[in-house]
């Protein structure tokens, strides 16, 4: 199955084409007749990998002939091989002797009549013939659709493979599997040489999940959007054509199937028996895994006949058949006999199901039961059953599954029958659901439908779902107002005056405004006193209170009343209670008490558990993101890396995304990719748009810091003069790192003289710092210490204005290695070194510094801290390599040193793993879900480390290390 091959790489296969080279040509077939045989499905890929694996052949001084089979039976005999020597023949242009041998072989054959010395004569002479063209080198057949072979080629094989002839052979031959039914000869002759110890036959499965992705990725030519590759994924089932042909369809924006696509499968559909016809059909109207009771209820075959036409329909690969039933091993077959079905027969098809379904005893199946009375056009029969499916989903806490079951009962609904169906309540159940799967847009959109099915003023609860739906999607000033109108609405219960005051405590801890936040937390919980069954209200509260508590007044009683928070929720059971308890202490742990280790551990311990749960997109997210932060901030940012992969798979949305896209921006402005930090700080301003103020100052520190490594410096103060004007954020926290940014931007400004020092900006500046120090001081002492690591950050930069005073850079450095934070202790040293220098004084000592700094910021893979260090270090001609007492360069490579890769990060090994496997940025950057730009910034890294100027010098030094 031929596609366009040259425009696809091959993807997937590296590892199955160095077993066949190896089996071919390995030291195992040194000396001896060898053949590798590959089996697959039509479009797995065979003739694309002989052609491959020919192209390596040839490349290591074999004699490759290369021929196809004809479906033509035995008319032909020998067919392949003689196409194989005239395609040879004419590729020749400097071997004399070996194109004598070939034509004198292309003679014998015209030559040849038939005689008393028979077929075996014939196989001596052709062998004799091969040995002159091999010339001393290994000779390699490869042999296409070896499935339609006429009779004398499946002689020459045996003869040749069985060491009969004078020659070593090696043969490569493509098997199209669907076609070995019932007595094919080929089947005999597979098994008679699968007896042999140098005969391999490989199966050529299909390619997983990441490896589909990545070649409709190469053929559309960008990255494809989630919901794209899910759908070719799906639709394709690994198939390597299939994949090209949708790829080359989503790319040049064809809607449905192509022809091509639409008639290879009709043509195998066809070529089954009719039976096997029939269960195709049935399969494809029915939802995988097909049971084979259920399938011998809807076709009534007798037992025999059916296995007898299931198994045929297995051997033409077109189902697969398990344990717990049958599936289509592409799904593209369900679309093409869509079409070649009559309505009538298509809805008698789904009516058998789901009668059988019915009539079945033990628990039923009601979301198939709700598939096939709605395709059955038996709306009123499939309403009750979309409905109890989404309620089984949400016992379950599948709340995706749930939204996608009430989407369709909403749809039902609409021509209900004789039923009477409560719309207002499927639109609530509708939007709820919409809500806890991430669908937050969609939740909004259902709340408006609801609230206009009412009529008259929004109810108390209405306000407060209201408010719940927009903080989710990061619209939280919007949030704020809708609660504060829920406290005053007329209809507000008890019950929901302490559901609003702790939703809303819960709004303004995230916002940063704790104070507040704790006043309305104690408001709800002397509210949920006088409430029964409130456990909602007092986990939202008590968390709230704890983290107001922790970072204003004591931190040990507001650690003691969140892990309490947890444990009550843990006890009431309620998933999204258990996510806000876990989410509240992870953050209070890697944020205000700057207890780093276990708060990335609670993190990640929360997201597996509400991912159990069913919140894994939106409330895993976020515990994801602080997790992230975490890891950034200790230094693991190669496995800070590994968990935004993972956060990635949720497809996020609203403010789940937000958190995560800014996760990943600091690992990106800190290891200097300015394309991928860009694109996630517009995504975060676009999300943003609707209002999300707890965001804001994160947003533009971020945005700050990356304008400074571009060297605009006009930018970063501009970022920092609005984030000071727009929040309403107490967080001390944030408010310090914001500050130090913007007097970072106006040192930069000075030093690089690019623009003007802003006077008006450095006076502002050093005001919020000294409101910033006043305030913190009544803050809890873990607080206070953070603050006041970025406040001597301040205070250093601050000297950059007039002459950068070593002594305080010091006591920057020292307030952050206290705190483990690698990042700005390294940032410290190396202004602390930039002072040292500039004043002439203590050149080791700066020295030292510098190559402190430049040991930790290679470690951590800071490209453009490290290039600013390496740049000083240059000019003060100061070396980064420590040396030894001998005078030795420490880590110098000699035979006694330790592994060479030492010096690399946890990342970068896996990435120069890759890149020693020949992959491309691009394919590396695929392959571990990091964006080709940030993979770019690894490899000069690595080449920086290693001290070469190649990929195959970095190659070379890691196949070294990875011997044996």
């Amino acid at each position: 199955m031929a596609s366009d091959v040259d425009t696809a790489p091959l993807v997937g296969r590296a590892e199955l084409v160095q077993t066949v080279r190896s089996a071919l040509l390995g030291d195992g077939a040194h000396g001896q007749t060898a053949a590798v045989f590959l089996t697959g499905e039509s479009g797995v890929g065979k003739t694309r990998l002989l052609g491959e694996i020919g192209d390596r052949l040839r490349e290591q001084g074999a004699v490759v002939l290369t021929g196809s089979c004809l479906d033509i039976g035995d008319a032909s005999p020998l067919h392949p091989l003689l196409q194989a020597l005239r395609r040879f023949d004419a590729d020749l242009s400097t071997r004399a002797r070996t194109s004598s041998a070939v034509r004198g072989l292309l003679q014998m054959f015209a030559d040849e009549t038939a005689g008393p010395d028979g077929a075996g004569a014939l196989l001596e002479r052709v062998s004799r013939g091969l040995h002159l063209i091999a010339e001393g080198r290994p000779l390699v057949l490869i042999l296409d659709d070896l499935q339609w072979v006429d009779r004398s080629t499946r002689q020459l094989l045996l003869y040749l493979l069985a060491g009969l002839g004078d020659l070593q052979l090696s043969v490569l031959a493509a098997v199209r599997a669907e076609s070995l039914q019932g007595a094919h000869p080929l089947r005999r002759v597979l098994t008679e040489l699968r007896r042999l110890r140098t005969v391999r036959v490989l199966d050529l499965a299909p390619l997983g999940r990441a490896d589909t992705e990545e070649l409709a990725a190469a053929v559309v030519g960008r990255t494809l959007s989630a919901e794209a590759a899910e759908q070719v994924w799906q639709r394709s089932g690994g198939n390597p054509f299939v994949i090209e042909e949708l790829a080359r369809d989503l790319r040049d924006g064809r809607d449905g199937l192509s022809e091509t696509l639409r008639e290879i499968f009709l043509d195998r559909v066809d070529a089954l028996p009719q039976h096997a016809h029939a269960v195709v059909h049935a399969v494809a109207a029915g939802v995988e895994p097909v049971q084979h009771w259920l399938l011998a209820q809807v076709l009534r075959l007798p037992e025999d006949e059916l296995i007898d036409a299931a198994r045929a329909a297995v051997a033409h690969r077109l189902l697969v058949g398990a344990d717990d039933g049958y599936r289509l091993r592409h799904r593209l077959v369900a679309e093409v006999l869509a079409h070649e079905l009559l309505p009538a027969e298509r809805s008698g098809l789904h009516r058998r199901y789901a009668e059988a379904l019915t009539a079945a005893p033990g628990e039923l199946h009601q979301a198939r039961l709700a598939h096939h009375w709605r395709l059955a056009g038996e709306p009123a029969r499939a309403l009750p059953a979309a409905v109890a499916a989404a309620q089984e989903a949400e016992r379950l806490h599948g709340y995706a599954e749930a939204h996608r079951h009430w989407s369709a009962a909403l749809q039902l609904a609409a021509d209900p029958g004789p039923l009477t169906v409560d719309r207002v309540e499927l639109l609530e159940n509708a939007a709820e659901a919409a809500h806890h799967c991430g669908e937050h847009a969609r939740a909004l959109v259902l709340l408006e439908e609801l609230a206009a099915l009412r009529g008259g003023e929004p109810s108390c609860a209405l306000h407060i779902r209201r408010a719940r739906y927009l903080a989710a999607a990061g619209r939280s000033a919007l949030a704020e107002e809708e609660y504060q109108r829920a406290l005053k609405a007329a209809d507000c219960s008890p019950r929901d005056r302490a559901a609003a005051a702790a939703r809303l405590a819960e709004l303004l801890l995230h916002l940063g405004r704790y104070a507040d936040a704790g006043e309305r937390a104690r408001e709800a919980l002397a509210l949920a006193e006088n409430v029964e069954g409130s456990a909602t209200e007092v986990v939202l509260a008590s968390s709230a209170l704890g983290f107001s508590d922790a970072c204003l007044e004591d931190p040990d009683a507001g650690l003691a009343v969140m892990r309490d928070a947890l444990d009550t929720a843990e006890r009431a059971g309620q998933p999204e209670d258990v996510a806000c308890a876990y989410l509240h202490l992870a953050e209070l742990l890697t944020g205000p008490l700057n207890i780093l280790e276990e708060g990335v551990v609670v993190a990640r311990r929360g997201a597996e558990r509400v991912a159990e749960l069913g919140l894994g997109r939106t409330w895993g997210t976020r515990l994801l993101a602080i997790a992230i932060n975490g890891l950034f901030r200790v230094g693991q940012w190669a496995e800070a890396e590994k968990v935004v992969a993972a956060a990635l798979r949720h497809r996020p949305s609203g403010a789940d995304a937000v958190e995560l896209l800014l996760a990943r921006c600091r690992l990106s402005v800190g290891y200097g990719d300015i394309e991928a930090a860009g694109r996630d700080l517009d995504a975060v301003a676009t999300l943003l748009a609707g209002g999300g103020a707890r965001h804001v100052i994160p947003l533009l520190t971020l945005r700050s810091g990356l304008a400074m490594w571009e060297g605009r410096h006009d930018v970063a103060r501009l970022a920092v003069q609005r984030g000071l004007t727009e929040s309403r954020s107490d967080d001390v926290m944030i408010l310090s790192a914001l500050v130090w940014h913007g007097l970072r931007a106006e040192a930069e400004a000075h030093s690089s003289r690019t623009v003007d020092v802003d006077p008006t900006a450095v006076r502002r500046l050093r005001d919020v710092a000294d409101r910033v120090a006043r305030k913190s001081a009544g803050a809890a002492r873990p607080v206070r210490s953070v603050v006041e690591g970025f406040l001597a950050l301040c205070a250093a930069e601050v000297s950059r204005l007039d002459g950068s005073d070593p002594e305080l850079w010091a006591v920057s450095a020292a307030e952050w290695d206290r705190r483990n934070h690698p990042y700005p202790a390294a940032y410290s040293r190396l202004r602390q070194a930039e002072a040292l220098l500039a004043r002439r004084s203590r050149v080791a000592t700066a020295g030292k510094l510098l190559r402190e700094a430049y040991h930790v910021a290679q470690g951590l893979g800071a490209v453009p801290l490290t290039s600013e260090i390496r740049e000083l270090a240059g000019r003060a001609r100061v070396s980064l390599e420590e040396r030894e007492p001998n005078g030795a360069t420490r880590g110098a490579l000699t035979e006694e040193s330790d592994d060479e890769l030492a010096a690399l990060t946890a990342r970068e090994r896996e990435v120069l793993a890759l890149v020693a496997e020949g992959l491309t940025n691009k394919e590396i950057g695929q392959r571990l879900f990091i964006s080709e730009r940030t993979i770019g910034v690894h490899v000069s890294h690595i080449f920086d480390k290693l001290q070469v100027r190649t990929r195959v010098q970095a190659s070379a030094i890691q196949l070294r290390n990875h011997r044996g």
